[in-house]
């Protein structure tokens, strides 16, 4: 793994996949036995909604200063990061992926900030005790999206404010976010030679619209 600079986020650098990183391996189980349940390392890349998320903490630190902030998917750590360096007073990330959560104390380490990492789906249970959700690339599929709301709609009615940072997937809640901010930035996924296309971090709003 090279530890590079994000992509629209020089503060922050990272542990990113590189064709001699041997990350095959984790979508390929026959090249190693003991990889029993590969996932497909999304944790080595940088995604566009979390980037935007990213990029708008440390372009207004007010928004996480003195708070305790939930990272949700924290995947490579690159929003709680910014959470940290921004001056939240506790970052807890939260990650799925056995390897994305090894990621995260490297990425942390290495970006000079103290995260709470924790292993496994948060959102089949109570909000933590937090101030603030940033929720990155969350919306990325159905079955996600379906466990993801309910999660996101106890915090609310806990008293957690919640932001989003999303491309425009087909499974973003449209009528439940208020856009705050968009910047455009390459996302996973998408060709080289391609244009990117505006990413926006939203406030996650009540059905009812408060």
């Amino acid at each position: 793994m090279r530890l590079v600079p994000v992509p629209a986020l020089p503060e922050i650098q990272f542990y990113t996949a590189h064709p001699g990183s041997g990350l095959r391996r984790l979508v390929d189980p026959e090249d190693d036995v003991n990889e029993a349940e590969p996932q497909p390392p999304y944790w080595a890349y940088a995604w566009a909604g979390g980037t935007v998320l990213a990029r708008y903490i440390l372009d207004h630190p007010i928004t996480v200063a003195g708070r305790r902030v939930l990272d949700l998917g924290a995947g490579s750590g690159i929003v709680g990061i910014a959470a940290a360096k921004a001056g939240a007073r506790e970052v807890i990330a939260a990650e799925i992926d056995r390897n994305g959560v090894a990621a995260l104390g490297l990425n942390a380490a290495a970006n000079g900030v103290a995260i709470t990492v924790v292993g496994g789906d948060v959102t089949a249970g109570s909000p933590p005790v937090v101030d603030l959700v940033l929720a990155g690339d969350v919306f990325y599929g159905h079955d996600v999206a379906s466990r993801v709301m309910p999660f996101l709609d106890r915090c609310l009615a806990a008293g957690i404010e919640i932001l989003v940072g999303d491309p425009g997937r087909a499974c973003l809640p449209r009528s439940r976010l208020r856009l705050l901010a968009e910047y455009t930035v390459p996302d996973f996924g998408e060709a080289k030679d391609a244009a990117p296309s505006p990413s926006g971090v939203f406030r996650f709003k009540t059905e009812a619209g408060g």
